[in-house]
């Protein structure tokens, strides 16, 4: 689920790799509604981009995909993600990436475009998002991305152990991350999966106190060494709702390169990471399956 736009993310890609699909929906055709297992989906032509499409549910805005470059990542907290891709293997190396929640397949276009043969396998629960995205924005032909329909945590735990090098969870129904998705088992199920150097990186959102994502700090901090936390300094001071994204992994994770592409991103943003992340959380108990909640609905209005 994203909110913030801004301009392209700092990407490790060739030219020659962002070409995009060919055929695919037309700005002339204008937007697309049909109801889906999640809700009402509509594909809306993005104003900026001619070949560029929003992806909504429900009114929320789920995905940004330019079918000319699927290297541009055009939501913020898709970028923060993208710098995790870039710094998960040296540029253009191939990675193995599972991504639990699908959407338009924003990041995996990405992960295609800018590492080229890297394997990819999607949990996408709606198997008819899956369809309308995959007949009105094509993928390459030779791109290694597999969709798998079911729900995220039944595909993690069916991962062979140490068999990817990054877990994307991205795991929305509706505007909410669901409970089973946010627990201290989702959370060493992930690890399981993960190459011994691998990483683990969470999309979330949250606002006013920051009930959910302090808990959910806590939680990966109970099962990984290294964690931190990438967010708006609006967000964090409870200012306003909005995206956070939490790295963790077993290694040092790259913070000085990660800083620096935050700082130059076109949104503002700031990484909590050591003492300042475990005060974050402020007390907060990690979530297991006995006692975990959804993150909390979005605000009226938050999306207009």
């Amino acid at each position: 689920m994203g909110r913030s736009r801004a301009g392209r993310a700092p990407s490790e890609a060739d030219p020659a790799t962002t070409t995009g699909a060919p055929g695919g929906r037309t700005h002339t055709q204008g937007p697309l509604v049909r109801e889906v297992g999640s809700g009402a989906a509509e594909l809306r032509p993005d104003r900026d981009r001619p070949r560029a499409w929003q992806l909504l549910v429900d009114g929320a805005p789920q995905s940004l995909v330019d079918l000319d470059d699927p290297s541009f990542l055009g939501f913020e907290y898709q970028r923060r993600l993208g710098h995790l891709i870039d710094l998960a293997a040296p540029p253009g190396r191939p990675v193995g990436v599972l991504h639990l929640g699908g959407g338009a397949l924003t990041l995996a276009r990405y992960v295609a475009a800018t590492r080229p043969r890297s394997r990819q396998q999607v949990a996408e629960i709606d198997t008819a998002l899956t369809e309308l995205v995959r007949a009105e924005l094509p993928l390459e032909r030779g791109w290694q991305i597999k969709v798998r329909g079911a729900d995220a945590r039944a595909v993690l735990e069916r991962t062979p152990e140490g068999s990817v090098d990054l877990v994307i969870a991205d795991v929305f129904a509706g505007a909410r991350v669901p409970a089973h998705c946010a627990t201290v088992e989702f959370a060493r199920l992930a690890a399981r999966a993960l190459t011994p150097t691998g990483r683990f990186a969470v999309n979330l959102a949250d606002g006013s106190a920051l009930p959910f994502a302090r808990s959910q700090v806590a939680t990966l901090l109970a099962v990984f060494p290294e964690v931190c936390l990438i967010a708006d300094p609006a967000v964090l001071r409870g200012k306003r709702f909005g995206n956070l994204i939490l790295a963790a992994a077993h290694q040092p994770l790259p913070l000085a390169e990660l800083g620096r592409r935050v700082a130059s991103d076109a949104g503002l943003g700031r990484i909590e990471h050591g003492r300042s992340l475990v005060d974050f959380t402020a007390g907060a108990a990690p979530a297991t399956d006995a006692t975990a909640a959804p993150s909390p609905a979005p605000p009226p209005g938050v999306f207009r």
